[in-house]
């Protein structure tokens, strides 16, 4: 196809699905993660040891790339109730969830109006309605949705494209490890959600932007 996709948060689980479904429908994909190495990413170029937060280093990493498509997976996830937490963990789940999204968004806008391309952002079912333990959390996922909605409004007159998906309890092996006794075949797969995400980044989802897509499987 030529196109060229770059994949933040390549290095976890979600991360490794997404680059293996563009790479196996013929994109050039570029990994990035925070992780100075991955295993499994034969198919991709990966760049380790990127601070996504940091501007310099994520223009530094998206310097000379030809950009179709952008997905922003890189985060995580703390349980900690408000009244027993700390405000410390309300910084870390803003920084690594949605201020990671906002600065590679931003690196990435002017290659993508140069192709007309398109961005997909990785939120949470969560955000729309937390429970307990969840806030910092949702927080930080509720400013994904924040940040897709008005981004779209922005970039629509220039040809870009952005999207979320909100997925419920993604499976994998650090959830099996933290929830052993759930069904975990009710859960979504890192495969299911990567298709979803090819899909949003592909020319069928062309009519398609500032949509927050529920992938909740059977949760």
């Amino acid at each position: 196809m030529g196109t060229t996709m770059i994949v933040t948060g390549a290095a976890g689980a979600l991360g490794r699905a997404v680059v293996a479904r563009l790479a196996r429908d013929g994109h050039d994909v570029t990994a990035l993660d925070l992780a100075e190495t991955a295993p499994g990413h034969g198919e991709a170029r990966y760049i380790g040891g990127v601070d996504l937060t940091d501007g310099d280093a994520v223009s530094r990493a998206f310097s000379g790339l030809k950009l179709h498509g952008l997905v922003n997976v890189a985060g995580g996830f703390v349980w900690e109730t408000t009244g027993d937490g700390a405000p410390e963990t309300w910084e870390h789940m803003f920084r690594i969830n949605l201020l990671t999204a906002a600065t590679c968004c931003r690196a990435a806008l002017p290659s993508l109006r140069a192709q007309r391309g398109a961005i997909v952002n990785v939120g949470a079912l969560a955000s729309a309605k937390a429970g307990a333990g969840m806030g910092p959390y949702a927080a930080s996922k509720a400013g994904i949705a924040r940040l897709t909605e008005s981004l779209a409004e922005e970039e629509k007159d220039n040809g870009i494209r952005v999207n979320a998906v909100l997925p419920s309890i993604i499976d994998t092996p650090a959830n099996r490890a933290d929830m052993p006794d759930a069904e975990h075949d009710r859960w979504v797969t890192p495969e299911a959600l990567a298709d979803v995400i090819a899909f949003l980044l592909s020319a069928d989802a062309r009519a398609v932007t500032g949509a927050l897509f529920p992938v909740a499987g059977r949760v």
